[in-house]
């Protein structure tokens, strides 16, 4: 299947909507919202060079974010909450983000660097054919919360060409609490093993920029550090020890968080400092970790 294929395939996979697992069946082709509210049109919150992601994701001179509204997840303490939840963003074409992608790249960004990009999979595959095709050389990268089907995956991978996904949960019971997902575990786990299948460990250049690859985060949760060390241990047992790996630490209470007693306060050193220690005891020693705050 050509990359043309692969367009197609997508956007008739949102005639009965399959393109997340939680396949709703919205025909959103003829304008019918999905479970993540969004139909066929593109709403995007913000584009503009961004300085916040990892170092060889940001490098000297940023990383050129689209941030994409509406989500597939439902995330009690979202930080983008008014993004993703909320659906703050205006409505763009598919020749608008190709357009956009290459004046950022004119900036001089390092990357092109879709943010919660899951649902709009069919709207990016062709916004970067047709960016290629007038100029775009800079890599693509698919920041996700990992919940991701290998299918979507598969036609994504001349799309793509580094991944930024989550590792969020490592029990159900805890996604489907604080997520509404009921089978995160096993569909994340699928997809992160399709990632490194397609990308590999990341490349980083000689100037410390990441050019191919897959990059995980997870961010600790308060209350819930061995949901934490099963998560890396799944990383280090079943992907490869030479992940790379962003340990983070930036959580705070917002959205609906303060519904959860232990989601309703900060992360405390002593919390992050005993998930920092279990990955540093599985060898996991490519990637970055977070200062408490």
């Amino acid at each position: 299947m050509n990359f043309e294929e692969k367009i197609e395939k997508l956007y008739s996979m949102m005639d009965s909507c399959t393109i997340c697992p939680r396949k709703c069946g919205a025909n959103r082709n003829k304008g019918e919202k999905g479970l993540c509210n969004t139909a066929d049109k593109i709403f995007i919150a913000s584009s503009n060079v961004h300085m916040g992601e990892e170092p060889p994701i940001t490098g000297e001179r940023g990383s050129g974010t689209i941030f994409f509204s509406n989500c597939t997840m439902k995330c009690v303490f979202c930080q983008n909450y008014p993004i993703s939840q909320l659906g703050n963003g205006r409505e763009v074409s598919v020749d608008e983000v190709a357009s956009i992608m290459i004046n950022l790249q004119e900036r001089g960004v390092h990357n092109i660097n879709f943010v919660t990009p899951t649902h709009y999979s069919a709207a990016i595959a062709k916004s970067v054919y047709l960016a290629r095709k007038n100029g775009l050389r800079i890599p693509t990268v698919f920041n996700c919360s990992g919940y991701e089907k290998v299918e979507v995956l598969k036609l994504l991978e001349d799309t793509v060409d580094i991944y930024l996904p989550d590792i969020k949960y490592s029990d159900n019971e805890t996604a489907f609490k604080y997520s509404g997902i009921k089978d995160y575990v096993e569909i994340n786990r699928a997809a992160l093993k399709e990632m490194a299948r397609q990308k590999g460990i990341l490349k980083i250049n000689e100037n410390g920029i990441a050019e191919k690859g897959v990059l995980i985060r997870h961010m600790v949760l308060p209350g819930n550090v061995e949901n934490t060390k099963k998560s890396l241990d799944f990383i280090a047992q079943e992907l490869s020890k030479e992940t790379f790996l962003s340990l983070m630490a930036q959580y705070h209470p917002a959205h609906k968080s303060s519904g959860f007693k232990e989601l309703s306060r900060n992360l405390t050193i002593e919390e992050y400092e005993e998930a920092y220690d279990h990955l540093e005891s599985l060898d996991l020693e490519n990637g970055w970790q977070q200062e408490l705050e």
